[in-house]
């Protein structure tokens, strides 16, 4: 029994059948939780040592080695069930909508910082890394995610062997 089906034993019955049918967002979100944690200190690490000048490569770098350990998570956690497809076939089709995902995570701090220039010398040092924070990792992240949820559920660990069942029953 993993962790999250033990807490979701211990969830009041009131609760307990909305977290059993949306146990993989619940898996899925504990995956993002770990690979924030990856993605915003490889981030910050860089970005305030050697990538001091290019937040935008820094976030390109945290985000691509995010996205390998999420992979490798959500694979053998969230979607343990799902699939069906050859292993090649999916890391492929997972790396391309992650790919869309890290993309989608660098284009507000690109905005924030090209476009409304909040860097230094525009404005304080403090200003510009709460808005590298929010563009980054707050809103990027968030349009990643659904984006990232949806895609994988979808295309990457569709739900194919419970398809299958279904085909199958019907012919019976």
């Amino acid at each position: 029994m993993s962790v999250v089906d033990s807490v979701i034993e211990h969830i009041p019955d009131k609760f307990h059948e909305m977290a059993l049918r949306h146990k993989e967002l619940i898996k899925f979100a504990i995956v993002g939780g770990t690979t924030f944690v990856i993605d915003a200190a490889i981030f910050y690490f860089l970005k305030l040592t050697v990538l001091e000048e290019k937040p935008v490569t820094a976030k390109i770098i945290s985000g691509v080695i995010a996205v390998i350990c999420s992979y490798i998570l959500n694979r053998e956690w969230t979607f343990q069930d799902r699939g069906g497809r050859e292993t090649h076939h999916e890391a492929m089709l997972f790396f391309g909508v992650s790919g869309v995902g890290v993309v989608l995570s660098f284009l507000p701090l690109w905005v924030s910082r090209y476009v409304l220039h909040l860097q230094v010398p525009d404005v304080s040092f403090t200003v510009e890394n709460i808005a590298d924070f929010v563009s980054a990792f707050i809103i990027g992240n968030i349009l990643q995610m659904i984006f990232r949820f949806w895609s994988m559920r979808r295309w990457v660990f569709p739900d194919e062997l419970e398809a299958e069942a279904s085909i199958n029953a019907a012919r019976d």
